[in-house]
Formats: C-alpha cells, sequence, structure tokens
C-alpha cells in the first residue's frame, strides 16, 4: 500500500502542491519567458534541469510548445488561433485545451514555421522528441511516484498529468481571453485574471503579458505580483539567468515642448498603454458628460456603445458598426473625440515606415487637438507632448 514514504493526508497535499509548482515555473520561465518569448536567458544547468522535469511530468517538447504559443501570439483570436475562446468558444478552450494544443501539435509544417531557435541538441532529438521513447517520461515519473508514494502516487501522477492543461491550457488560453481587468487595450481579448500572479506563477497577468509579449516581467502596475519575476530575480542574482528585456516605464514631462523623435519612439512601443490612457482621459471623461446632459434613451445608447468606443478587441460587424454610428452621430463632441482616436493610431501604422513621417504627423495631431476646443482632448495633447521613456529597472 504505503511506498518509501508515508505521510498525512495533508503531506501529500504539499507534495502535489511542491510538484505541480515545479512544473508551473517550469513552464512560465523556461518554455514561455526563455525560449518562446526570448526575454531572457537560463543557465544551461537550470534549462537542462527545466526539460527534463517537463519531459517527466507533461511530456511536452520546448519546440511544440513554443511554436504554438508563437503563432497564437501572431494569429490572435482569428480562425488561425490554436486556441482562442473568441472564436472557438470558452467551453470548447476550457475543457479541450490539451486536444487543441495536440492538434497544431500535428500540424509539422506550422511547427517548423514557429519553432525556430529551440533547442537540438542530443538530449533533444534522441530523448525528449525521439518519436519511440520521447513519451517514456510520464511513465518514468509515475513508477517514481509508485515507489514513493505507493498507491497513492496514482493520484500524485494523476494531478501532475491533469495540472497543465488544466491551469494553461484551460484557465489561461480560455479566462485569460474571456473575463478579467485590462491595464492595457490590445488588438486582442487578453485579460489579467487576478493582480497577484502566484498560483499559474505569474500567467494570471495575461493582458499585461499581450501588451509586452517579450517582456521577462509580467507585472507591470505597483499594486501587481508576479511571482515567476521573483524566481528569475533570484536566479540572477546566482548568475543563473540574465534578463534580456522588461516593459519600458513612461515618464510624463510636464510642459513639454514640441514632440520629438523620442516622443515618437515611446508612443510606438507603448501604443496599447497610449490608447488605454486616451480611452480613460478623453473618451470616458467626455461619454459621462454627455450622458448628463442626454434623455434616457441616450443615456441607454451611450451605455450600450461604450465598449466600442474604448476595446481595440472587439470587431465592428454590422449591428455594431451601426449602434457605434448612432452614438457618434448623437453627440459632436463624442464624434470628434473618436475621430481623433482613429487618427492617433494612424500614426504607428506600417504605412508610415518613416519616423520624420510619423514625428510630423503627432506634432500635427497636437495642434489640431489643441484647437479642437474640448478640454479633455487639448490636455491630452500636453500630455503626449511630454511623453517618453524612462529604462526599466
Amino acid at each position: 500500500m504505503f511506498g518509501l514514504f508515508e505521510l498525512p493526508w495533508w503531506g501529500y497535499l504539499l507534495v502535489i502542491l511542491a510538484l505541480t509548482h515545479v512544473t508551473i515555473v517550469s513552464v512560465t520561465l523556461y518554455l514561455h519567458r526563455c525560449q518562446a518569448h526570448r526575454a531572457m536567458d537560463l543557465h544551461p544547468l537550470v534549462s537542462h534541469f527545466f526539460r527534463f522535469w517537463l519531459w517527466l511530468t507533461t511530456g511536452m517538447r520546448t519546440k511544440d510548445w513554443a511554436a504554438i504559443h508563437r503563432k497564437h501570439h501572431a494569429r490572435c483570436e482569428t480562425e488561425e488561433d490554436p486556441h482562442s475562446p473568441q472564436v472557438l468558444g470558452i467551453r470548447k478552450v476550457l475543457f479541450e485545451g490539451a486536444e487543441l494544443y495536440n492538434q497544431v501539435r500535428a500540424d509539422r509544417e506550422a511547427i517548423e514555421q514557429y519553432g525556430w531557435g529551440t533547442p537540438d541538441d542530443w538530449l533533444e532529438c534522441h530523448i525528449y522528441s525521439h518519436p519511440r521513447i520521447g513519451d517514456l517520461g510520464i511513465a518514468l515519473m509515475l513508477a517514481i511516484d509508485l515507489v514513493c508514494f505507493g498507491v497513492l502516487g496514482l493520484t500524485v501522477w494523476a494531478v501532475q498529468m491533469l495540472w497543465i492543461p488544466v491551469w494553461a491550457a484551460g484557465v489561461i488560453n480560455g479566462l485569460g481571453h474571456y473575463v478579467g481587468y485590462r491595464n492595457f487595450e490590445t488588438e486582442d481579448a487578453a485579460t489579467n485574471l487576478i493582480p497577484w500572479g502566484i498560483l499559474i506563477g505569474g500567467e494570471e497577468l495575461h493582458n499585461n503579458h499581450h501588451a509586452y509579449p517579450s517582456s521577462a516581467k509580467l507585472s507591470l502596475r505597483w499594486w501587481e505580483f508576479d511571482l515567476g519575476w521573483l524566481y528569475i530575480r533570484l536566479l540572477s542574482l546566482f548568475g543563473l539567468a540574465r534578463v534580456k528585456r522588461v516593459a519600458p516605464k513612461v515618464r510624463i514631462e510636464a510642459a513639454a515642448g514640441e514632440p520629438s523623435a523620442e516622443t515618437v519612439k515611446a508612443l510606438m512601443r507603448n501604443r496599447f498603454h497610449v490608447l488605454t490612457l486616451y480611452a480613460r482621459k478623453v473618451i470616458l471623461p467626455v461619454l459621462r458628460l454627455e450622458s448628463r446632459r442626454a434623455d434616457r434613451y441616450l443615456r441607454r445608447l451611450f451605455r450600450q456603445a461604450r465598449p466600442l468606443l474604448v476595446r481595440e478587441d472587439l470587431t465592428l460587424d454590422g449591428e455594431r458598426e451601426r449602434l457605434l454610428q448612432r452614438a457618434i452621430e448623437a453627440s459632436d463632441t463624442l464624434e470628434t473625440v473618436y475621430d481623433f482616436k482613429n487618427r492617433l493610431k494612424t500614426i504607428w501604422a506600417r504605412n508610415l515606415p518613416h519616423p520624420e513621417a510619423r514625428l510630423q504627423q503627432l506634432k500635427r495631431w497636437c495642434q489640431e487637438a489643441e484647437q479642437s476646443g474640448i478640454d479633455t482632448l487639448r490636455e491630452f495633447a500636453a500630455l503626449l507632448r511630454g511623453y517618453r521613456l524612462q529604462a526599466a529597472v
């Protein structure tokens, strides 16, 4: 009945939590931040430990995981997204996340396209990704659990096998694009589930990640906590990790002069932050003011149109387009600030490759915003003039 270790019930619970937490750390530090996004480098010993542990507890291959995640970012919320609840439905992603992963994994052309730069050494080719012995790690983990915990080792092993499919494939890929709060108006539906990234190693801060995919740190507000970042800092102290990129911090200089090349650079790097600021400081104050002046019908109309005015992830289909059009036609001020928002987005559009062209367009935008006669728009133009980057620490 019992293996090498006989524990009270709470001892087995602690063992399960400890083992599954190592798996979570392996996924978020090694697969996600190091391999998929190249936000950090890990010492070879640490990388090999994580690869070995994932082979034992998930059977996932580095190249497959990195490729599928990169494709998710490249095709987010489209028919080609491997696991978008906006396209496939929340129930399917939440309860069939592992099946969706395996479907994309079988598309070797996509894996080759997106899986560049992942380990291709002897261990990877002859053990971890070998077609005949690549899945033996899971069987080895079962044997270890049985030896250590006896019959209860089956339960420990089962929880280990279910942990990533449930929490990563289901919760993060599903709920992380469906419910929660948003710090940044990204063009996808990514959300932060909670501000304290502990249970899933910081992956709870999914909207932050989609705003700055190449950042090794996922917490961006003072009240947010990323446990994975704490582990990265600890590894860095011992020379076992090297951070390559984090999200840039912003400073806003008061009484700044004309926008400069540095201003344009800051806007390009932080466009989702700029859109969020614009929604909070321009569109929503105007919407509240117009609602106070409106009758019951218009207040209801403005309330329904509110997400369409500020959210960047919502597709304007026929019905939504008509709703938005009715709202902005009901208020000249609202129509003006919404038009200025769309013009602001063209500054970082790809059809303006030359920095000087972007700078001239930004100067024109600020001048016209200041002459619009709308207080919130004039104040936002002054804010943009002083928008700068500062080195993150």
